[in-house]
């Protein structure tokens, strides 16, 4: 089957299954796109960046000295793996020779013990295995893994996956059991192994990912300025309550634990895992599904600390928590989970990409000043590649596997988690038939169900409500509407537009409310504006309900006009206008100027930045109801 994370235990709750999604639904016609124009803009970024390069070098076919990070390799597999996703989903043939030339290179960069790494056997053979902090070896290698796996598992083609078991072996030889003792700073191995494990049936490499595991916390990496925590190198997996650090580091840790946790069964994995995921999603996440509230180790906050203007919110983070929150829901079900990947999906994820799909944010803030700079991977706008490159790559990879999150079967039901326009099918033990899904949302609420073909006498369809829709359909206490079928259902959701608020020691967020309909997170931008007229003087007037426009929701808000100060010229005692003071007495008597009325659109999160640069805001300062 094509999916990933497919455990090959009987602990799982649920198993994934594969839906087709159809190209004129939002998720569908967003694979398309990837198809037809990141991918294509991956594979072509990959030769400006020097990355394809890299490897040619190595083999003479290039005088070009190294380009990028340490990691840049890893961007290949990315890219790689979103082909293999590809292929599997639309049985194309375009890539072929592309991934004859690439995994050729790179057959031919491995050294005979199986290393290949192109920035440590070009330009630092000296630091192979000898600086596991910074080097990222183990990462690139999961990256490799992952890609192969998808590869075989998609289209059955096994020449990467050759290599990476080369590249694996050697790992055990020197990390293995009762070798030395090693972690990678940046996490991804963990859940790479537990695939191959998978994907192979061999022991060893759950082994191998279970002591990696063990491993972390025991004070292993020389952590430097940042910290042990930055690595999640500060207590043992097993202990760690908090996220914390480096947040795409985190998460990605956690995905490989939860996958080890798929396998073993081992319940003080899951406890930790649970405890993890309830302080990030209540305690840490922004309301896009975005996670990350420091620039300068691209990491966690503490609890709360949520800045709108300087999220650092990176792309990778958010994908990273998609994967992590799917193996939870793989392992105990949950509408929660679920919810969660919805938010990241319509919100966070959907907006690093423009509408061409060859622009991309790497951080997504919630709120662009007038006045903002432009930071390397901060940007005022998107940009179409990045000297670090992760972002779009792995978006890339996501994107061409989202039909594997649709839904998933257990012994008795069929469950659908992210409502598409698709056809499912049913898997043999529950029938043999297609579960077929129809629907305009997340625009409508409207969601119709049947199944074509055969059904076993009492299958369910197991149907999410989401949160926010709980006051008019009734679930189960797992967030779930259970029904029989038949010859169709209608499953009415309220996406409503309605008014959100932070918890009140989000003190960034203090007075401010967000605009939601459905799973979508509104913003105002800029560019909607009359030009006399800022975002940041917006005050929202919640006794107004929004008004719907097709995708644009019509609020209404007050303007502060600025006041200026009064001082008079010491020469002629004239009034003088001057810059209004910074802070000022409060009081009944004291207002920041007058006001008038104006109706403001606002428009899906996912859509700012599409038409000009230019502020936004997501929490706007409102008017107490």
């Amino acid at each position: 089957m094509r999916a990933p994370a497919l455990s090959s235990s009987g602990i799982a709750v649920h198993r994934p299954l594969t839906a087709r999604l159809r190209p004129h639904g939002v998720l569908g016609a967003w694979q398309e796109r990837n198809a037809e124009a990141t991918i294509p803009h991956c594979v072509a970024r990959l030769e400006d960046s020097g990355v394809i390069d890299n490897f040619r070098r190595l083999v003479g076919e290039s005088g070009a000295p190294h380009r990028g990070f340490v990691f840049a390799d890893s961007d290949l597999y990315k890219v790689i793996e979103a082909v293999a996703w590809e292929i599997g989903r639309s049985g194309t043939r375009r890539w072929d020779g592309w991934l004859d030339e690439v995994i050729g290179l790179v057959a031919r960069v491995q050294d005979p013990t199986g290393y290949v790494m192109t920035w440590i056997q070009g330009v630092h053979p000296e630091k192979r295995f000898a600086e596991l902090e910074w080097t990222h070896e183990m990462y690139v290698l999961g990256h490799m893994v992952q890609a192969a796996v998808a590869l075989d598992r998609a289209s059955g083609r096994d020449d990467l996956l050759a290599i990476a078991r080369r590249f694996v072996d050697l790992l055990h030889r020197r990390f293995g059991p009762g070798r030395e003792e090693g972690i990678c700073g940046h996490p991804e191995i963990e859940t790479a192994l537990v695939e191959l494990h998978r994907h192979t049936g061999e022991e060893r490499h759950l082994a191998l990912a279970r002591r990696m595991i063990d491993l972390r916390g025991h004070g292993l990496l020389k952590t430097g300025h940042l910290g042990a925590r930055y690595f999640q190198d500060h207590l043992p997996v097993r202990e760690a309550r908090t996220a914390v650090g480096h947040a795409v580091r985190q998460l990605y840790l956690n995905a490989g634990v939860t996958d080890l946790y798929l396998e073993t069964g081992e319940s003080e994995l899951l406890e930790a895992q649970r405890a993890q995921w309830d302080n990030a999603h209540l305690r840490k996440m922004y309301i896009t599904g975005a996670y990350g509230s420091r620039h300068r180790d691209e990491a966690f906050g503490d609890d709360y600390e949520l800045p709108s203007d300087r999220a650092y919110a990176e792309t990778c983070a958010s994908i990273a928590d998609l994967q992590w929150s799917w193996r939870m829901l793989l392992a105990t079900g949950g509408s929660r989970y679920a919810d969660v990947m919805e938010r990241e999906i319509h919100n966070a994820i959907a907006a690093s990409t423009d509408e061409t799909g060859t622009r991309f944010f790497y951080s997504n803030p919630l709120q662009l000043r007038p006045d903002r700079y432009d930071e390397e991977n901060a940007p005022r706008e998107r940009a179409p590649w990045y000297a670090c490159a992760c972002c779009p790559p792995n978006i890339a990879r996501l994107v061409a596997q989202l039909d594997t999150y649709v839904a998933t079967a257990d012994a008795h039901d069929v469950s659908v988690h992210i409502y598409a326009d698709a056809d499912i099918d049913l898997p043999p033990h529950l029938g043999d038939g297609v579960l077929e899904i129809r629907t305009g949302y997340p625009a409508g609420g409207t969601v119709d169900v049947a199944v074509r073909g055969r059904i076993e006498p009492g299958v369910r369809v197991a149907l999410r409500v989401p949160e926010w829709s709980r006051g008019t359909v009734p679930a189960d206490e797992d967030g779930y509407l259970r029904i029989d079928p038949g010859p169709g259902f209608r499953l009415d959701l309220d996406v409503s537009p309605r008014w959100t608020r932070a918890h009140p020691r989000v003190d960034a967020l203090r007075g401010c409310v967000a605009l939601e309909r459905g799973p979508v997170v509104y913003c105002v931008e800029q560019a909607d504006l009359p030009e006399d007229v800022a975002v940041d003087d917006l005050v929202i007037d919640l006794s107004v309900p929004p008004k719907a426009d097709g995708a644009t929701l019509h609020l209404t808000a007050h303007v502060t006009e600025q006041v200026t100060e009064q001082a008079a010229d010491q020469a002629t005692g004239q009034a003088t206008g001057q810059e209004p003071a910074l802070y000022r007495p409060a009081g009944p008597a004291a207002r920041a100027g007058t006001t008038s009325t104006l109706a403001v659109p606002a428009i899906p999160f996912a859509t700012w930045g599409n038409r000009a640069p230019g502020a936004m805001r997501v929490w706007m300062p409102a008017t107490t109801p």
